[in-house]
């Protein structure tokens, strides 16, 4: 049923609104599905941190997986209580350290979902991990065919945690670094170890997620779409294997193809 706005139905990340096609030199009424965003305010130990612009699902995961990469929790121990305040649109952290100060140095992300970030330093990946093409593809199509069967991800970037036989978290959001985040925290939450996995997204790859991938540890980030060209440079530096253009029996790798088995020099 319609309502005043517009708007057929909700569910979830994304709505169903009323909407004319042109076609073929013809006008159509129809509906179509279009994604969901809300503003969220993080406090830290009640003082404002940041105001991230997602898709309002698994925002818990999202803040704590935002925390770890800024480098503001080392893991869930460091976390004393989180309350998601969904009417408002808030997230009240408190931490076991009561000393907590807010960053300073602010810098705006890539992200479509106009992100923040407070940290520019990556860890390198120290791993042997070693994966094989093939496998790579395969997880990467279980993903993809994830998203086909959910009629409700148009216009959403996804994301998904992955061991070289199946996915083991799968997150999405309009910003691409922030289903990355929304992947840390469910780890974090979970006790999931990102260490030596893979991390597969439909979106391009940008610096700031290949430094969220580092502190995760992860040593493959893949993508269907092409790589910045600072983030082909930092995964040099960081040690990361990344991969683009995954689709079909095809890939590209911008730096260390050695993690894929590749000899060539």
């Amino acid at each position: 049923m319609q309502d005043g706005t517009g708007v057929w139905e909700i569910k979830g990340v994304a709505a169903e609104l009323a909407c004319d096609r042109f076609s073929d030199g013809e006008w159509t009424a129809t509906t179509a599905q279009v994604p969901m965003e809300r503003e969220v305010r993080i406090y830290v130990n009640l003082q404002e941190l940041v105001t991230i612009l997602c898709t309002p699902s698994k925002v818990n995961f999202l803040v704590l997986g935002f925390l770890y990469a800024e480098g503001i929790i080392s893991g869930l121990d460091d976390v004393l209580m989180m309350r998601v305040c969904d009417d408002e649109f808030e997230v009240d952290v408190r931490l076991t350290k009561p000393e907590f100060v807010l960053p300073t140095k602010r810098r705006l992300t890539s992200g479509c979902g106009g992100g923040a970030s407070f940290s520019s330093e990556g860890k390198k990946v120290e791993s042997r991990f070693v994966a094989d093409p093939v496998e790579i593809l395969g997880v990467f199509k279980q993903l993809q065919a994830r998203i086909e069967e959910d009629r409700f991800s148009t216009g959403i970037h996804t994301s998904a945690l992955a061991d070289t036989k199946e996915l083991i978290a799968v997150c999405e959001d309009i910003g691409r670094h922030n289903t990355v985040d929304k992947i840390q925290g469910e780890c974090l939450m979970e006790r999931i170890p990102t260490k030596d996995r893979l991390l597969l997204t439909t979106g391009r790859v940008s610096s700031e997620m290949l430094l969220k991938a580092a502190r995760m540890q992860v040593p493959v980030v893949v993508s269907r779409h092409s790589p910045t060209g600072t983030a082909a440079l930092l995964a040099r530096e960081l040690g990361i294997a990344l991969v683009g253009r995954a689709r079909g029996g095809r890939m590209t790798v911008y730096s260390h193809p050695e993690r894929l088995g590749c000899s060539i020099d």
